[in-house]
């Protein structure tokens, strides 16, 4: 698990663990993870633009707002 950087200092977003296939993603607040995979809702193309994001450090909470809210697996 890695600590998300937070450049704009107000996302909700702690955390996250990027695996071949999948992003899983904590936020504050809340006491459950959040898993996208390729074979879930989210999809390839979602999970790898959350992955490039959530190095960034920057995004990633928006994204996952505008784009796959509820696409967890």
């Amino acid at each position: 698990m890695e600590s998300y950087s937070n450049r704009s200092g107000n996302s909700p977003v702690t955390n996250y663990q990027i695996e071949e296939s999948c992003i899983t993603v904590w936020f504050k607040g809340s006491s459950r993870s959040y898993t996208y995979s390729y074979s879930g809702k989210a999809g390839r193309m979602h999970v790898e633009t959350m992955k490039v994001l959530a190095r960034s450090g920057s995004g990633l909470s928006a994204y996952i707002t505008r784009n796959v809210k509820f696409a967890y697996d």
